[in-house]
């Protein structure tokens, strides 16, 4: 093999690693907020299924006021989970209530503290903030979405 050959190879092999990892990140560092359970079924002792209670609604965790950075997580990710907006268009707001600790938008650092704003925004505010993040059109936060409404 000549030389560029080997130096195409390296670059293809570095290019793959690359992705795989970018790949497996969110989901390796998706650990704030609540955990998923699992619904197990009782059996009697003949095998067969005892009647199951009323099911009760589902109780969603707690909104998260603040939130620890882990390693590889960057707003849009933070704004992203469940617990927090439930919409990754929305990372402007975080990054404006933690200016004062925070460089740019892109520097944030694990074990670094963000508050996490639950009220105070207009939902003229909020929609600026997801047409700055890059929303699509109307700019609206979508149904599921947990926006910080006065």
């Amino acid at each position: 093999m000549n030389k560029s050959t080997c130096v195409s190879i390296l670059i293809l092999l570095g290019l793959v690693f690359l992705v795989s990892s970018c790949a497996c990140t969110q989901d390796a560092v998706r650990t704030s907020g609540a955990q998923q359970s699992a619904v197990v079924e009782e059996t009697g002792a003949e095998g067969e299924e005892n009647a199951a209670p009323a099911e009760a609604p589902e109780k969603k965790p707690p909104l998260a006021r603040k939130h620890i950075v882990k390693r590889g997580e960057c707003l849009w990710w933070i704004a992203e989970y469940e617990d927090i907006y439930n919409d990754p268009f929305m990372w402007p707001l975080i990054y404006d209530a933690n200016r004062d600790r925070t460089e740019a938008p892109g520097r944030i650092y694990p074990d670094q503290i963000l508050c996490i704003p639950r009220s105070g925004y207009t939902m003229d505010e909020i929609r600026e903030a997801r047409r700055q993040a890059g929303a699509p059109l109307p700019y609206t936060p979508p149904e599921g979405s947990l926006p910080p409404l006065d």
